[in-house]
């Protein structure tokens, strides 16, 4: 794979300051409204989509200014964002096929250890987000599909691209620090959740630059991000009146 992004000024600016936010901010504002979350989520019925509703919201205009900076950049094309079919269909078809009926087999496990009162891996830390109602679980899909269509376009995409084009790096360093700001994003879930993200990252870009694509991606992170948003909560606490 290769790109050569030639960002405008103006461009280089809207990916600058987005960059800048999404290293020093989204950590620290993750974080916070997670908190928040998990502290009203028992008092406050309408908690959770509140909190889906700001953060999809949030990502699609991430996701608008990175349009934004590839319309400013006329020396820029669609596919320098990753904004392109596969190079390998019979490479991408299978590996996106592989990794959605994975997910859905490990969904359904994870389903199975929920109903049967087993630990289910990874559903502690995202506790205070797992919806409870159908409301809710339309607002989590919904999240799932921003999740992983904005993400992608934003932290491969635009990052990678804002790496190469304005930073002069080289596709694979401008990859690696890209993914290092990806990870930071998972600090609302602690040090482990760094870990989880830097890995999920590490698989994500992987296929972004073997695919030439950002569609591969997109689609095994919404695959990915339906799973984890569709296990059951945790027993409702007394406060809510109710029962997962």
């Amino acid at each position: 794979m290769t790109i050569s992004p030639d960002l405008s000024v103006a461009a280089t600016a809207v990916g600058g300051v987005l960059a800048a936010y999404l290293l020093l901010g989204e950590p620290w504002l993750g974080r916070r409204m997670y908190a928040s979350l998990a502290r009203r989520r028992a008092v406050e019925p309408g908690a959770l989509v509140r909190y889906f509703t700001f953060t999809i919201a949030a990502w699609w205009a991430f996701a608008a200014l990175t349009v934004a900076a590839l319309l400013l950049s006329p020396g820029t094309s669609a596919a320098d964002l990753g904004i392109a079919a596969p190079d390998d269909l019979t490479f991408a078809v299978p590996l996106v096929l592989l990794c959605s009926v994975a997910a859905a087999l490990s969904g359904r496990h994870f389903r199975d250890l929920a109903k049967e009162g087993k630990h289910v891996p990874g559903r502690a830390a995202i506790a205070a987000m797992l919806p409870r109602t159908a409301r809710e679980r339309r607002f989590a899909m919904a999240a799932a599909v921003t999740d992983g269509v904005c993400a992608e376009l934003v932290y491969r995409g635009l990052l990678i691209a804002f790496g190469v084009g304005a930073l002069g790096l080289p596709l694979y360093a401008a990859a690696a620090l890209s993914l290092a700001v990806y990870a930071l994003a998972g600090w609302y879930q602690g040090g482990t959740g760094i870990v989880v993200f830097g890995l999920f990252g590490a698989l994500l870009t992987g296929l972004y630059l073997a695919s030439g694509s950002l569609l591969v991606p997109i689609a095994v992170h919404v695959a990915l991000s339906a799973r984890d948003l569709t296990i059951p909560a945790p027993e409702a606490p007394c406060a809510e009146g109710g029962t997962a």
